[in-house]
């Protein structure tokens, strides 16, 4: 199967799911090896997957952990630059718990490293969504919707 990813010669859309996986006053997330910038795990979604299949596929091939995937908490719209073309990213993030006899988080994926951050510190990272720390304070008050336009 394919991941629901266009690219054409102008432009890239891609349709992407993550996790805000908390325990303990911290959330998991994932940087790439030698980057400075955090962000939640996840991935592209697969043609013919849901987004909850595609969570538990993309937690177990880079974490080895099995997950429980909660509620959607935040949908968003992300347009960056994807090499030298504009990308345009539907990105829906939900709550996902580890299973009680998951494997400890390890990076199973070459490229990427995986950290328990303390949510209070969220400010003082650079982590996408930029707008996680404010995010973070609100995952009891409903979905939350956002733009997210990179300069």
């Amino acid at each position: 199967m394919q991941d629901i990813l266009f690219k054409t010669p102008d432009a890239v859309f891609s349709y992407h799911v993550a996790g805000i996986c908390v325990r303990d006053g911290k959330v998991l997330l994932q940087k790439p090896i030698n980057d400075t910038a955090y962000a939640f795990p996840g991935g592209h979604v697969t043609f013919g997957e849901t987004n909850e299949e595609t969570l538990v596929r993309e937690f177990r091939e880079e974490t080895g952990a099995e997950i429980r995937v909660g509620e959607l908490k935040w949908v968003a719209e992300i347009f960056f630059p994807w090499g030298d073309k504009p990308c345009h990213q539907i990105c829906l993030y939900y709550m996902v718990e580890l299973a009680a006899d998951s494997e400890p988080i390890r990076g199973t994926e070459a490229n990427l490293e995986f950290f328990w951050v303390p949510v209070s510190e969220l400010g003082k990272i650079e982590v996408y969504p930029t707008n996680a720390p404010e995010l973070m304070k609100k995952l009891d008050e409903g979905v939350q919707h956002f733009v997210y336009k990179e300069t």
